[in-house]
């Protein structure tokens, strides 16, 4: 069936909402279609919108909820292991504090290194204090040695200050010949060794 748009457009025009009684079905359909969308959009925009804005951020809140439980979950199982884990940690710290020497063994420390570099065949032409070191847990304390040998007397005075009851580590080596033969050597080095520092009460 053929339509005519002139006469389909003529149906709306002089239309009144006074008289919609009397309107044309074809324009009753079509404002019930405007009203019936204009609220449906009206809605999604003052409602659903908003509702699906929290939706998303309680779904949000969800995923984050299961992986905090999630995380507890695996310490409360493991408990017992973790507990075993810190006290093997402490364990562990405490018997390397005890490799720190105190205030009062650090002279002695000299000593020792005095005598295992005498042993070694080592002579000594430099053994001083350097100053202090502090750190955020520790204090260094750094030591100048300088020591006049050969290669196999040096390499034995390294191996036993690493023997050390404490703990003393060896930089900057450097090595100069200062005569003619091979055993005619002089090494320097920084030697550090560290102390705890405590808290203050």
């Amino acid at each position: 069936m053929k339509v005519n748009l002139s006469e389909f457009i003529d149906q709306f025009s002089g239309l009144e909402l006074d008289n919609l009684n009397q309107w044309p079905k074809a324009a009753k359909v079509l404002l019930s279609v405007f009203i019936v969308v204009l609220i449906t959009g009206l809605g999604y925009a003052l409602i659903i919108s908003n509702q699906i804005t929290e939706l998303e951020g309680v779904k949000s809140e969800e995923a984050t909820l299961k992986q905090q439980y999630q995380a507890k979950y695996h310490i409360a199982a493991n408990l017992e292991l973790f507990e075993q884990q810190m006290l093997e940690a402490e364990s562990m710290f405490a018997n390397q504090l005890k490799s720190l020497p105190e205030s009062h063994e650090t002279p002695g420390l000299l000593d020792d290194i005095t005598f295992v570099g005498t042993t070694s065949g080592l002579d000594f032409v430099k053994l001083n204090w350097q100053p202090e070191i502090e750190q955020e847990i520790y204090i260094e304390l750094p030591i100048d040695i300088e020591v006049l040998g050969s290669y196999h007397e040096f390499g034995q005075f390294v191996s036993r200050i690493a023997g050390l009851p404490r703990i003393v580590t060896l930089h900057d080596f450097g090595i100069n010949l200062i005569g003619t033969r091979p055993e005619e050597l002089k090494l320097t080095l920084h030697a550090k060794t560290y102390r705890y520092r405590e808290t203050p009460q």
